[in-house]
């Protein structure tokens, strides 16, 4: 897939979302939107290197396009690690420079790399030099004591320096000391402002914003402005008001299917799973907020969540759930 294909992409992109956005779960969102950019978990370079490639990094190609986020902070590493992914067929290579959890934390990477713009410099050249896919960055606005207004500009001209031109900004800072990583995500406030700053500070990079979005109205708003919008939890848990509208809203395409449709479309893919000996709820669980909102969404909620984990669940369990919707919409 073309450098500009990706680009064009990443518009609109599903952040990724740690035990969420797995390949069932871009599936899923991929029938929902041709267009937007998906990405996966954050896999370490370690584990990418040495661990189950299949198991970690296996996707259907039915996902395109799709990029594999990497942590990591030595480079020789993350540069195997770039290659092996770009040829499993990955679209894109994302460096994670903005997850705050203690475990990123104790491996240096993550957030802490805002402390070092140039190791993250030397770390994406040793990526581009690894592999012909594109290599981007995920950052926040900085860390802990750190004034963002300094240090974004900064790290975003050390790290475009070594060939990176596409950025994705969660316009919050990380605090590495005192929050955990669900507080990080909603207590340090939002600075829209400042992110929209680095767009006029840096015409040429294709900056994406993060943080705080959660419908197609609001990240419309954000692209009056900025070259792409990243949408995180409200993609997961009401995934059908942010994907089904975002060909024809974003992009300007086709209108996507229904949210019923959708639950039709993935009954070959689950019968697939359980075929090769995976279980429903490895897939379900995914589909949960699919009709938020909807009268019947509790209805099929429950029922999944009661009967996906059985030993012989199948596409019937997902049909029988979907009644729940469908008969109260008759």
């Amino acid at each position: 897939m073309s450098t500009a294909t990706i680009t064009a992409a990443a518009r609109l992109s599903v952040a990724p979302m740690m035990d969420w956005t797995d390949r069932h779960c871009r599936y899923l969102h991929r029938l929902m939107s041709k267009r937007a950019l998906l990405y996966t978990e954050m896999v370490t370079a370690q584990a990418v290197v040495h661990g189950d490639r299949q198991r970690l990094l296996g996707f259907d190609g039915a996902e395109h396009p799709v990029a594999v986020q990497l942590g990591g902070s030595d480079p020789a590493l993350l540069a195997e690690a770039t290659k092996i992914c770009a040829d499993m067929g990955y679209d894109e290579v994302n460096l994670n420079c903005g997850c705050p959890s203690d475990r990123v934390q104790s491996g240096s990477f993550g957030a802490v790399l805002m402390e070092n713009a140039q190791l993250v410099a030397d770390c994406v050249a040793a990526m581009r030099d690894a592999a012909a896919v594109p290599v981007t960055v995920k950052c926040r606005i900085g860390v802990d004591d750190q004034e963002p207004a300094d240090v974004l500009p900064d790290f975003l001209a050390r790290v475009s320096a070594a060939g990176v031109d596409r950025f994705t900004i969660h316009a919050r800072k990380a605090w590495l000391q005192g929050l955990s990583p669900k507080e990080n995500r909603d207590i340090p406030p939002l600075d829209y402002d400042l992110v929209r700053q680095m767009k006029v500070t840096f015409p040429l990079l294709h900056l994406s914003v993060n943080g705080g979005i959660e419908t197609l109205d609001q990240a419309q708003d954000h692209l009056q402005v900025m070259d792409g919008v990243m949408i995180g939890r409200a993609a997961y848990h009401n995934p059908s008001a942010v994907l089904l509208d975002a060909d024809a809203r974003i992009f300007g395409g086709d209108a996507g299917p229904s949210a019923e449709e959708v639950v039709h479309q993935m009954l070959p893919y689950i019968a697939d799973h359980i075929a090769a000996g995976g279980k429903l709820h490895h897939i379900t669980r995914h589909m949960l907020g699919l009709f938020q909102g909807r009268p019947g969404a509790k209805g099929w909620r429950r029922y999944l969540s009661e009967n996906a984990h059985n030993d012989d669940a199948d596409g019937q369990v997902v049909l029988a759930a979907l009644a729940h919707v469908t008969e109260i919409a008759a």
